[in-house]
C-alpha cells in the first residue's frame, strides 16, 4: 500500500503562493482585509495543493472555535425552522458555524447544554422554555454568552429577545372585537412556556377590559401542534358540548391551522362568515391555500439580529451583560380569516 504523503500545511500553500502565512489565514476567513487578487493567488495554491484549513488546530490558538449552539424546543412548530434558517443566514455570513440540539418540548435545557459545553462553542442560543440558574452559571464562567429566543425565564441570569408576545395578544383580540366577534375560543399552549402564557394573558384581559365576560371565553387544551389544535376542536364544538363561538385564536399558527381544518373539513363550518381565527407567528405555511390565516407576524429578522448583538461574538473578551430582556412588537398580518375594518 502506497505510504500516505504529508499532510499540507498553510506554509506550504505559502510557499506556492508566494504570501505570508499570515495572507493565507486572511484568505480563509470572512470579511478580513486582502486583495482579491492575492486571496485568488491563494484559493489556487490551495486548490493545487487540496488544502484544507484546520478550524480545530486555528481554534487552538484563537481560542474561538467560530461555533455558536442553537438548542431547539418544538420541532412541531415550523416557526422555529424558520428561526433556524434565519440564525444559520446570519452566522454564517460572518463566517461562523450552526451545531444544533434538541429537546422535547416543555423539558430542561440542561442535558442538552452538558452536550453543548463538550464543543467549546463561543455562544449559545436557547429557544426551548427552561433552564436552571447553575447551567446559566456554568456556561457563563466558561465565557460563553447564552441568549434566549422568543422567551424570557424569570429570575435567569441569562439575556433574551422576543417579541412582545402581550401585546401581540391584545392585537388579536382587538383585531377580532373590531370585526363583530363577542363569543371566543382560546387554544393554548405550553403551560410552563412564558411566550404562551404572555399571549393568553394579552389576549384574555384585553377581551376582559372591552367587558367580554369570563364565561364567554373557552379555554382549550391544543398543546402547541396542529394535531393538538385538531383534536381540541373537535372534543369542545363536534358533539355540540360548547356552542360555536364567534371566533377561535390559536396561539401560534400551527394550532389555529389545526383548528380550520377540524371546522371546516369535519364540521361544515365557513371561515370567516361562521367563525373567524386567528393566529401568531406568521409561518410561510399561513399564507398558503387553503389557509389565507390572518396572524401576529413574529419580526424574526429583527428578533435574530439582536439575537447576534446579544452574543457579541466580535468582542471575546468583553463581559457578559446578564438580564437583558428585549421585546420587538409584532403586527397584524391581514388574510382572509378575519374581516379587515375599512379603517384599517
Amino acid at each position: 500500500m502506497k505510504p500516505l504523503s504529508g499532510r499540507v500545511t498553510s506554509l506550504d500553500v505559502a510557499a506556492l503562493a508566494g504570501v505570508s502565512q499570515s495572507a493565507v489565514s486572511r484568505a480563509f476567513t470572512e470579511g478580513s482585509s486582502i486583495s482579491e487578487a492575492k486571496r485568488k493567488a491563494i484559493l489556487d495554491a490551495a486548490l493545487k495543493l487540496n488544502y484544507v484549513p484546520n478550524s480545530i488546530a486555528s481554534s487552538l490558538t484563537t481560542r474561538r472555535t467560530n461555533m455558536v449552539a442553537v438548542i431547539l424546543g418544538n420541532l412541531d412548530n415550523p416557526f422555529y425552522v424558520q428561526v433556524l434558517k434565519a440564525l444559520i443566514t446570519r452566522l454564517q455570513a460572518r463566517g461562523v458555524q450552526i451545531l444544533t440540539f434538541t429537546v422535547k418540548n416543555g423539558s430542561n435545557s440542561d442535558d442538552a447544554l452538558m452536550r453543548v459545553l463538550r464543543y467549546q462553542v463561543d455562544g449559545i442560543i436557547l429557544t426551548s422554555a427552561q433552564l436552571s440558574t447553575r447551567m446559566t452559571g456554568i456556561c457563563h464562567d466558561r465565557g460563553i454568552p447564552i441568549v434566549l429566543f422568543n422567551r424570557y425565564i424569570p429570575g435567569s441570569s441569562a439575556s433574551g429577545v422576543r417579541c412582545d408576545n402581550a401585546a401581540g395578544g391584545r392585537l388579536m383580540a382587538e383585531a377580532l372585537l373590531g370585526a363583530g366577534a363577542r363569543s371566543f375560543a382560546l387554544l393554548k399552549g405550553d403551560p410552563n412556556g412564558t411566550t404562551s402564557q404572555d399571549r393568553q394573558r394579552g389576549f384574555t384581559d384585553c377581551l376582559l377590559e372591552r367587558g367580554i365576560p369570563p364565561a364567554d371565553i373557552l379555554e382549550l387544551e391544543g398543546q402547541s401542534t396542529y394535531d393538538g389544535g385538531h383534536a381540541a376542536t373537535l372534543r369542545a364544538f363536534l358533539d355540540e358540548r360548547h356552542p360555536i363561538p364567534d371566533a377561535i385564536f390559536g396561539i401560534n399558527d400551527i394550532m389555529a391551522m389545526g383548528a380550520m381544518d377540524a371546522l371546516r373539513g369535519e364540521m361544515g363550518v365557513k371561515i370567516p362568515a361562521d367563525l373567524m381565527v386567528g393566529g401568531f407567528d406568521n409561518i410561510d405555511e399561513a399564507d398558503r391555500w387553503p389557509y389565507r390565516l390572518t396572524t401576529v407576524r413574529q419580526p424574526v429578522d429583527e428578533m435574530t439580529e439582536e439575537a447576534l448583538n446579544l452574543l457579541d461574538l466580535d468582542n471575546p473578551g468583553a463581559a457578559i451583560q446578564p438580564g437583558i430582556d428585549i421585546k420587538v412588537p409584532g403586527r397584524i398580518v391581514w388574510r382572509s380569516t378575519i374581516p379587515r375594518p375599512v379603517d384599517l
